[in-house]
């Protein structure tokens, strides 16, 4: 079909074949804020969902993902000041501060960079409204954006819906996900799966090292 003398694309749906060099991985929020002793008496079933799921995917989407030379990005909640004056109003309104250079908001080792992988503080829920990641992203040529971490309902679908709206291709790996609930984890990839691909890191990882076309 053209219009104008311009030929225009045709999209068949959401199974593309990734090209390493143009994906990245989005890590959001896999912090020891997320592990902390808090965390494991006030929301169990998530600490152990972490500990025994979610990190052990996620570790393989990441040693996957670099050997097949994919770019790998991280966010974490963390103020840019020591009061948390920089926060947004969510944050403030729900009592949500993790000072600057506070150790809760270092990756959790498990999952930690590797070299000069860049890690981007964040002081709202959505990593495209309050941080320059929209323009890392582009800077490192990435159209494609497989997205991993915590909380399933709030973080991460914020940054597949967002990153969705700005022209990226956006992936879930759902089994490196995880919520405090189960229930709030299923509902939530119903709710935001129209906006990306949801896969395991299993069939994230054999798709990225599929032959090239």
């Amino acid at each position: 079909m053209t219009t104008a003398g311009t030929t225009l694309a045709s999209y068949t749906g959401r199974d593309k074949k990734l090209d390493p060099a143009r994906t990245a991985v989005l890590v959001v929020d896999a912090q020891n804020a997320e592990i902390s002793p808090e965390v494991q008496q006030a929301h169990p079933y998530f600490y152990q969902t972490v500990q025994e799921k979610a990190l052990p995917a996620m570790r393989r989407l990441l040693d996957g993902a670099r050997r097949a030379g994919v770019e790998v990005v991280y966010t974490v909640i963390e103020s840019l000041t020591l009061d948390g004056r920089d926060r947004s109003l969510d944050h403030k309104l729900s009592n949500m501060h993790i000072p600057k250079g506070s150790p809760l908001a270092h990756v959790i080792d498990e999952v930690a960079p590797v070299g000069d992988e860049i890690v981007v503080p964040k002081t709202s829920s959505g990593v495209f409204n309050s941080t320059n990641m929209d323009y890392l992203l582009r800077n490192l040529g990435a159209e494609n954006v497989i997205v991993a971490g915590f909380l399933t309902d709030q973080c991460v679908d914020m940054a597949v819906r967002d990153g969705a709206d700005r022209g990226y291709y956006m992936i879930c790996a759902t089994d490196a996900c995880a919520s405090y609930s189960a229930e709030r984890h299923e509902t939530a990839l119903r709710a935001f799966g129209g906006y990306c691909r949801l896969q395991t890191v299993d069939e994230i990882l054999a798709n990225l090292n599929k032959d090239s076309d």
